[in-house]
């Protein structure tokens, strides 16, 4: 029986063409930036056991996943450095001749098309495993915003272009952006991770880095996941510092708050699709539960629905081919 129906949105469902032609939210592979692991030591891919298929490279292995993400179309890539000591104030992260240093004069070198970025936290670097300098069993604020200044002004001379401060300290923004000037890098961009929440979702990668804390959490600087206004707070006052790009981290579970701090700033919006995400698609896949390729395209789809400008995923690579072949984007 026909219905007197003038608006029938299903029209422009009818066919995958026109699916397509209507798309609301689009993708490009320029957008996409693959964080991975570098480690001190020489010849090793070593597989992250909570992470399947993502590995710790050392630097001179490193140009390997490089070029596989070159040749993809991946546009970025976000190095984290495992050092082989650590110590009590962090000081491979700031040191000249660091591993994550030396990675990115290493990948300029051997890759220079790609654009690299630099985590900027003392997390990996410490033998506490927490984002500072620790006066008893607290982060000091004030104290460890100089040696994060020194860990972005080293990064960038040995060849980040760059970098994203991750330690979620108050000011440190402002820090970094005034020693970034005072050295002659005007030019350098800063990501911050002003919307970091204290999540459950970070436990693989700090399995891959070595970064949990020996003692205690990280709730007294990452951001209560209850919170929302909080969240606003922190990104209006990181672009009063100096931030000239915003992220949001996790991605899958805080879109919310990418969407709304997309609508109330006009600066570039980032998210960062964690280890738990990934390892959660994988564990999944294995046991016959979702579809893989299906489940990391929609949520990156959503991500990019809500806002998101920048996309950080270890399923880079993957995005990236099924851009290419029409899946996604």
């Amino acid at each position: 029986m026909e219905r007197d129906m003038i608006v029938r949105p299903r029209r422009l469902r009818t066919t995958a063409a026109l699916r397509k032609m209507v798309r609301e939210t689009r993708m490009d592979k320029s957008s996409l930036v693959y964080p991975m692991f570098v480690m001190d030591g020489e010849n090793i891919k070593e597989e992250i056991p909570t992470m399947p298929g993502q590995y710790r490279y050392s630097v001179d292995r490193m140009p390997e996943i490089l070029n596989e993400m070159a040749d993809a179309g991946v546009g970025s890539v976000m190095l984290f450095g495992i050092p082989a000591k650590k110590d009590e104030y962090g000081s491979q992260a700031y040191a000249c001749d660091g591993i994550v240093q030396r990675a990115f004069a290493k990948a300029k070198k051997e890759v220079p098309d790609l654009y690299y970025i630099g985590d900027v936290c003392m997390c990996e670097y410490t033998s506490h495993g927490h984002c500072g300098i620790l006066k008893g069993e607290y982060v000091d604020n004030d104290l460890t915003l100089d040696k994060l200044a020194e860990i972005a002004v080293t990064q960038v001379q040995a060849g980040a272009d760059m970098v994203a401060p991750s330690d979620m300290m108050d000011g440190h923004i402002q820090a970094i952006r005034e020693a970034l000037d005072h050295n002659g890098l005007f030019t350098t961009p800063i990501m911050s991770y002003a919307v970091k929440y204290a999540s459950a979702f970070y436990g693989p990668f700090r399995d891959a880095a070595g970064s949990a804390p020996a003692f205690g959490d990280r709730k007294s600087y990452q951001m209560d996941y209850h919170n929302r206004r909080e969240g606003m707070k922190e990104a209006l006052l990181d672009i009063e510092e100096g931030a000239d790009i915003i992220m949001v981290k996790p991605a899958m579970s805080y879109l919310d708050m990418v969407r709304e701090i997309k609508d109330a700033t006009d600066v570039p919006m980032a998210a960062y699709s964690v280890s738990g995400e990934y390892a959660m698609v994988k564990a999944g896949a294995k046991l016959g539960y979702i579809d893989e390729t299906a489940v990391l395209c929609e949520m990156a789809a959503c991500a990019y629905r809500a806002g998101v400008d920048i996309y950080m995923s270890y399923f880079a690579k993957e995005l990236a081919y099924y851009m290419d072949e029409g899946r996604i984007g």
